[in-house]
């Protein structure tokens, strides 16, 4: 059942990809697009998009 799933691609850092893999073994997931998508799918019902996506949380941890 893909429920209109399509492919698309990312680029992400290996310690990110990492982080996913690591996600997906602790609880037993398929893969890291089902991580990637249960995170998702949390921001978009649960998160605050505004806390989120705010100055102060939008921060990347390579630009020092």
């Amino acid at each position: 059942m893909t429920h209109n799933k399509i492919t698309h691609t990312f680029d992400l850092r290996n310690d990110q990809l990492d982080w996913l893999d690591q996600i997906v073994e602790e609880y037993g997931l398929p893969d890291e697009e089902k991580a990637l998508r249960i995170l998702l799918d949390y921001a978009i019902q649960d998160g605050d998009k505004d806390l989120i996506f705010s100055d102060e949380n939008m921060r990347c941890r390579y630009c020092g």
